[in-house]
């Protein structure tokens, strides 16, 4: 169960309970680490949300709206995996693309302005909270970047990477999962082109990849741990598309993350294919998650993975990663009917896309340092 604490970006809501509470006031002051009371919790993050337009997804989840009434409704995408993301204690995704107002209008790509009903599945899939740092966070201007913030807030999901106010970027997101309290942060690499809002430049968390720069994201590590965080995640949108190799930077960035006390965690977006996991110097790094739904048809785009890690307490107090999973799923494309499918529990039926999954989670030495492939 996640709870909100004081410190997270956005108003909880009460609606939402029990799965996000408004805090109770006895939060630990900025700086202290209250006792954390669970021994150990586990965590999933998937990849990029990325609703096309001119596909058989928005058309399936018009006529799923249609017949109750809501206009869209895109629940049966996540219907085969919703048991592994509502079963993890904390569950992360990664909704790369700002959402419309209810009667839109909607575009895909290359700027998205997508239906506010995706966030309604998120929910219900069992996500609590979502990283919205990517190259479309402005698509749709400022305004559809606070839409859409205003939209995950109204359903009780938290969010970072993207805000609404120069406070509210320099407030860290911290869960309450069983009394652990874990700290999110998010970064991309570029707006597409699209320059900051005159005034805003605190509007969108952004590094240049190509240095790479990773000092603001060490710095909010820093302040997300110094704000009472037990584990930190970072999620990282970056860098080259379409290659199942990590690129030299990516890999660099995830390294001097993964070096600092600040950082448990580094979850990697927007290669639209899947990329390896590696454990560095005892900590994981998931380079790239792939879409976990879209309509790009190009194959092996719609491949990809759920990532699981179980953190542990140690007798050092510190939470660390103690197992490392992955759960192979395929986004399904069968004339009208779009579906996310764990292709672990499904294996008959998709056994190519579970394999090229499986060789590229584990080519950089994954098996060897401890990855579990899983179905459940």
């Amino acid at each position: 169960m996640v709870v909100a604490v004081a410190g997270c970006a956005g108003p909880p809501d009460p609606a939402r309970d029990p799965v996000l509470r408004r805090p109770t006031g006895d939060s630990p002051a900025p700086g202290t680490v209250a006792a954390a009371t669970a021994s150990s919790f586990t965590l999933v993050a998937t990849g990029d949300v990325l609703i096309h337009q001119e596909g058989a997804l928005v058309r399936q989840a018009a006529a799923a709206g249609a017949a109750k009434g809501v206009g869209f409704d895109f629940g049966d995408v996540f219907a085969d995996v919703a048991p592994v993301i509502s079963g993890a204690d904390l569950a992360i995704c990664h909704l790369e693309t700002p959402v419309a107002g209810p009667e839109g209008p909607f575009t895909g790509y290359p700027a998205f302005n997508v239906q506010p009903q995706i966030v309604d599945a998120l929910r219900d899939a069992g996500y609590d909270t979502c990283s919205t740092a990517s190259n479309h966070s402005l698509d749709a201007g400022f305004e559809g970047l606070a839409r859409t913030l205003d939209t995950l807030d109204a359903k009780g999901l938290r969010h970072t990477g993207t805000f609404r106010s120069a406070e509210e970027s320099q407030t860290p997101l911290l869960l309450d999962v069983g009394g652990v309290r874990v700290g999110h942060l998010a970064w991309t690499y570029g707006l597409n082109g699209i320059p900051k809002p005159d005034g805003k430049d605190w509007s969108v968390n952004l590094f240049d990849p190509s240095v790479p720069e990773v000092e603001g994201m060490l710095a909010d590590a820093r302040r997300v741990r110094q704000a009472g965080a037990d584990v930190v995640i970072a999620t990282v949108h970056c860098c080259e598309e379409y290659v199942h190799e990590p690129p030299p930077n990516q890999v660099e960035i995830a390294r001097r993350l993964l070096a600092s006390p600040d950082v448990d965690l580094v979850i990697g977006h927007h290669g639209h294919v899947v990329q390896p996991f590696e454990r560095v110097d005892g900590k994981w790094v998931a380079y790239g998650l792939g879409n976990h739904v879209a309509e790009q048809g190009r194959g092996v785009t719609e491949d990809s993975v759920v990532a699981r890690f179980t953190f542990t307490k140690g007798t050092d107090g510190r939470y660390a990663v103690t197992r490392a999973e992955a759960v192979p799923t395929v986004i399904h494309l069968g004339g009208e009917v779009v579906r996310v499918v764990n292709t672990a529990a499904h294996r008959e039926a998709h056994a190519a896309s579970y394999q090229r999954v499986v060789d590229v989670l584990t080519s950089r030495g994954a098996a060897d340092q401890g990855l579990v492939i899983a179905a459940n």
